[in-house]
């Protein structure tokens, strides 16, 4: 059984602050308002040679009629269901609530190992005052300080006692990722959700639900990868809340951190400025790059309508004609496995390796036909191309003089690799040195 330890308690107890000290990053956002985080949020920590995941999960709030609250408490009893052991996370400097009381009875059905951290002990005054969460009948209480750390390694202790095994150290480490980013409410935890076939995200209509980028384990046609939710990203002059300004900072990590991003755009507003943006960020970075046209239930078609939409994006993207483009209904779940297909397959564009004898076989030919511009006289002669070891296709031109090839010839020798080779979705860079 893998050694999986959930973080739960009522709303505002410093869970988040807690797990982003477990992993060692700030991965959850934290705030001082309630209710901030609302999705389960996986991360990988050690103790004392012992690996195991955290799940941070929301405030749980019994007896609420509020639509996230309602969502959160299922988040939080998955998140149970997972663990093989709880960390019950009270706050000292409020005491023994009836909140506390009330989800402590949940929790005791559990019959799993259970500890009670005693959060914002930072001083021996409240520490003391700790002792009465054994009222809660769940175990032993560790006094503990999120924020400083202190009295962690005394609950970790205890908490590494009830695992079978040491762990693996990273179970992520090299699965491709796969960033679902695009402006609020196109539809991306709709999305994450129907390829689950469960709410493993938040789903409402009211824009900004998500606001950590949630990570999952995904497994499609024999591949192994990690979707991850973000929250949406819109312009920065509409963005006046804190937390609204950290969604879309774990969103733009997200997308660094990934290998493919889909871009999600609302079919029926079209391709705007904000996707565009992204775009640009993720060709910024030389990400795998798809748009996944969402929402195509809600067009009212005939028979060229798919042509006619292909042909006004293909115009918008100018040069980038190389971005494939999907049309989805996520709700009425048209089309989302071959997006998810189509994703995967601009993966391996992207890691492609053609060898070097390939490229020359393939593009001197296309060179002597149309050789580049002399340039004050003189006659460049493309000698011999390659690709480079990188992490995103790069492939180098070694020529008499690399100076003097401008930036139509470099679209030329671009368009003629894309021809040759299957490179779909994918940025490529194009170096030229004197051979």
């Amino acid at each position: 059984m893998a050694n999986i330890v959930a973080i739960v308690g009522r709303p505002n107890v410093g869970k988040s602050t807690f797990f982003n000290r477990l992993v060692e990053k700030r991965q959850a956002i934290m705030d001082n308002e309630s209710g901030v985080t609302r999705d389960r949020h996986y991360g990988y920590a050690e103790w004392v040679g012992k690996h195991f995941t955290v799940i941070d999960t929301g405030g749980y709030v019994t007896g609420s009629e509020d639509v996230f609250e309602g969502a959160i408490r299922e988040q939080v009893e998955e998140a149970m269901n997972e663990a093989s052991v709880v960390i019950f996370m009270a706050d000292c400097h409020d005491g023994l609530t009836g909140m506390d009381n009330d989800f402590a009875r949940i929790v005791r059905g559990l019959k799993k190992p259970v500890v009670i951290a005693a959060n914002k002990a930072d001083t021996a005054e409240w520490s003391y005052q700790s002792s009465e969460f054994y009222g809660l009948g769940l175990g032993e209480v560790f006094p503990i300080s999120s924020s400083s750390g202190a009295g962690t390694g005394e609950l970790l202790d205890e908490v590494v006692k009830h695992f079978e095994d040491e762990g693996t150290e990273n179970p992520d480490d090299g699965i491709p990722r796969i960033a679902i980013l695009g402006r609020p409410n196109a539809g991306k935890s709709s999305f994450m959700n129907a390829l689950l076939g469960k709410e493993r995200t938040i789903v409402t209509d009211v824009a900004g639900t998500t606001r950590d980028s949630i990570n999952t384990r995904y497994k499609l046609y024999g591949q192994d990868f990690i979707l991850t939710d973000t929250a949406g990203v819109r312009k920065k002059s509409k963005v006046h809340e804190d937390i609204e300004f950290y969604s879309v900072m774990r969103a733009l990590q997200a997308l660094q951190d990934s290998d493919v991003c889909i871009i999600m755009v609302d079919a029926v507003r079209g391709l705007e400025a904000q996707d565009m943006n992204l775009i640009s960020l993720a060709l910024k970075y030389k990400k795998g790059l798809m748009l996944m046209m969402n929402k195509w239930d809600l067009i009212e078609k005939d028979s060229n309508t798919m042509n006619k939409a292909k042909a006004q994006l293909e115009e918008k993207l100018g040069h980038l004609n190389w971005i494939p483009q999907i049309f989805t209904s996520v709700t009425q779940k048209q089309r989302i496995f071959q997006a998810i297909e189509l994703a995967v397959k601009v993966y391996h564009n992207r890691i492609r390796k053609i060898s070097t004898s390939a490229l020359n076989d393939a593009i001197l030919p296309q060179i002597d036909r149309f050789p580049p511009p002399a340039l004050k006289g003189k006659h460049i002669k493309i000698k011999y191309i390659t690709q480079l070891p990188t992490h995103a296709p790069t492939i180098a031109f070694f020529c008499n003089l690399p100076q003097y090839i401008k930036a139509p010839y470099e679209r030329y020798l671009e368009n003629n690799i894309r021809e040759s080779f299957d490179f779909e979705g994918v940025p490529i860079k194009l170096v030229f040195r004197k051979k």
